[in-house]
């Protein structure tokens, strides 16, 4: 499993830090045909949209990144709308052939990931690690 230090070490190349007008960090680190990006903060239905937008846009580049990595232990709070955002960029990510990994969720984070059924569906992404 490889640690969020590692990540961003190897992804030294570019680094954009956004703050939405909801209060979510988003930190995005890449290389040629991989992208880790780092939450901090509430993901919400305020914030939720610029997390899309910048999923999207990731998705979007040509060539396709190989590997997106959400990096999601500096989220204190995650809402549907966030979930909801997620799943949208793992449908996407499918259908450009990318490879969607999430890693580090935990506490009331993981919990509704669980009640609400979608851990499975991001633990049958092709990660090679688990989601938590």
């Amino acid at each position: 499993m490889q640690t969020v230090e590692k990540c961003l070490r190897r992804l030294e190349l570019g680094q954009v830090l956004i703050n939405t007008e909801g209060g979510l960090g988003i930190t995005v680190v890449q290389n040629d045909d991989e992208v880790f990006v780092r939450l901090n903060g509430r993901t919400t239905v305020d914030s939720s949209p610029d997390l899309r937008d910048r999923l999207l846009e990731l998705l979007a580049e040509k060539p396709s990144p190989r590997v997106l990595t959400v990096d999601l232990t500096g989220v204190t709070y995650i809402e549907a709308s966030g979930i909801a955002t997620l799943v949208e960029a793992l449908r996407i990510a499918r259908h450009h052939q990318t490879t969607l990994c999430l890693q580090g969720l935990g506490g009331s984070v993981l919990r509704l990931f669980e009640v609400t059924g979608m851990l499975a569906l991001f633990e049958a992404s092709d990660c090679g690690q688990k989601v938590s």
